[in-house]
């Protein structure tokens, strides 16, 4: 079993009303620089963003969304950004911003897998629990699964900081 690698990630939010504070996560960013990774995923829920911010345009949100992972895969198309290192474009895109795309504050963790840990952020801090017939809400809220990830220290494969995972406000 190989040995498990550091890794950095940072969750996506939109917050429509900067004023207002508040936001849902919409995609998670990741770099690992031992293994050259680094790479984002967005995952916009349009009728979560349309919930909190009637008013806003979704779709004009999603096509900047879309240049996150462009920036990561670097390059022409990421424009004079895709040219920085790849550490040099996580810390850019995980800067503190008081815009409507914002990131959390960056966390530490560790894996075998970068693309298994992207994918398992996604799932406990992005998209929202898959409810059970019934409508119970299959397992615990995300902020229950960060917290028990958090004091156990492992979470199918990786160990995330002590920090945790910052879930945002639901």
């Amino acid at each position: 079993m190989p040995a498990p690698h550091s890794f950095e990630y940072a969750l996506i939010r939109v917050v429509p009303y900067v004023e207002r504070g508040e936001y849902i996560n919409a995609g998670a960013i990741l770099y690992c620089r031992a293994l050259g990774v680094l790479e984002a995923r967005i995952e916009l829920d349009h009728q979560r963003l349309h919930a909190l911010a009637p008013a806003c345009d979704s779709d004009e949100i999603a096509c900047h969304l879309a240049l996150i992972p462009r920036i990561c895969a670097g390059g022409m198309a990421a424009g004079t950004l895709g040219t920085l290192s790849q550490g040099e474009r996580f810390h850019w895109l995980v800067a503190p911003r008081s815009t409507v795309i914002q990131t959390s504050p960056a966390h530490a963790g560790r894996c075998d897998d970068p693309a298994s840990a992207l994918e398992n952020l996604l799932a406990r801090a992005v998209r929202l629990p898959v409810p059970l017939p019934g409508g119970a809400p299959a397992g615990d809220s995300p902020t229950v699964m960060a917290e028990r990830a958090v004091s156990s220290h492992e979470t199918e494969g990786y160990q995330l900081a002590t920090r945790g995972a910052d879930v945002g406000k639901r």
